[in-house]
């Protein structure tokens, strides 16, 4: 490209490159994300690439009550979130309109190959949910979805326990990002972390 040429695209494009900074500073809206994707009938369409998505934390036998079911066994708690959210969540502070998280439950072992304590993910996943922000669909702003497999999936009634859980604990946006660290650092730098 000839050197003039060149100088005039760059010109062009300084003031939205100036722009950027200025409206991640001011919180401005990020456009929704299209990883929620429904069915006809408003059914959730499981992603078949979750797995591919930002992963932002492992818990290891987590519980929200004080008494807890039993298992019997190790539960790892695997959570992504689909990477135009991360994005936009890394630049505000908040998880814009179209995230979808996924809680992928796998199996926990503690046997197996040269492993003499402790515990490793084993093959097996035990359940998947999704946690979806479309504030036009919900009241809330969120919904919850028990996934099997490659299913639409109902949305869980809004009378189930999660809602008013992650309402009352949810540190972001009604989502438990304190349990996620450098999720939890990012709202913490942009003020946008409540103490839960």
């Amino acid at each position: 490209m000839r050197p003039d040429r060149m100088l005039l695209t760059l010109a062009r494009r300084v003031p939205t490159l100036l722009a950027l900074p200025v409206l991640a500073a001011l919180g401005a809206a990020a456009p929704p994300t299209d990883a929620g994707r429904f069915a006809a009938d408003g059914r959730f369409l499981p992603p078949a690439d979750y797995r591919e998505w930002v992963f932002l934390s492992s818990g290891l036998d987590m519980a929200y009550t004080d008494n807890p079911a039993a298992t019997g066994h190790a539960v790892f708690d695997n959570v992504f979130v689909d990477p135009a959210s991360w994005a936009a969540f890394k630049a505000s502070g908040h998880w814009p309109d179209g995230t979808v998280f996924i809680l992928e439950n796998r199996l926990g072992a503690s046997q197996g190959s040269i492993n003499r304590q402790g515990h490793f993910q084993s093959g097996e996943v035990l359940g998947l949910e999704a946690h979806v922000r479309d504030t036009a669909r919900f009241k809330g702003g969120w919904g919850f979805y028990a996934l099997h497999g490659d299913q639409p999936a109902e949305v869980i009634p809004r009378t189930a326990t999660c809602y008013a859980c992650h309402e009352a604990h949810g540190a972001v946006d009604t989502t438990f990002t304190q349990f996620y660290p450098v999720a939890r650092a990012v709202a913490a730098r942009a003020g946008t972390l409540l103490d839960r």
